[in-house]
């Protein structure tokens, strides 16, 4: 009777540890509302701690727009715009296919996000945007 009780208590105690692992993983990883906007809609940003870094991803669905230069830009809490890195960088020479930055890290300065914009640097327009549920806090305590 008490190696029963023994063993079903481990295996709550194992059920419990795993919960919270999941519960603890899935904290680390948010999900946009899907892309709106003039020249982007649909596709969504995903945003993850990877090596105590922030990272954004976009999703396969994400569609690049056919514009001349379009950007990563984020919206913080407060309103202030960051614009990052260019979306497509083309190729050397012609001598590779072109490529997507379909992530980035977020810079230190960057405190939080409430949106990500793609914004065409060259239009000066806003092509569409992608918002949390709630601004993401990209700012830990010992910095």
């Amino acid at each position: 009777m008490i190696a029963i009780r023994k063993m079903v208590t481990v295996a709550v105690a194992a059920v419990v540890a795993l919960m919270v692992g999941v519960v603890a993983a899935g904290a680390q990883t948010q999900v946009s509302k899907p892309f709106t906007g003039a020249k982007v809609n649909g596709g969504t940003v995903t945003h993850a701690v990877e090596n105590g870094k922030h990272v954004l991803t976009l999703s396969d669905d994400f569609q690049v727009p056919d514009t001349p230069d379009p950007h990563w830009q984020i919206v913080d809490s407060k309103g202030n715009t960051y614009l990052l890195q260019r979306l497509g960088v083309k190729s050397l020479g012609g001598l590779a296919k072109d490529r997507i930055n379909t992530s980035i890290t977020l810079p230190a300065y960057v405190k939080d996000v409430a949106k990500v914009q793609i914004y065409c640097a060259w239009a000066e327009a806003v092509l569409g945007e992608a918002s949390f549920g709630a601004p993401l806090a990209t700012m830990t305590m010992d910095k």
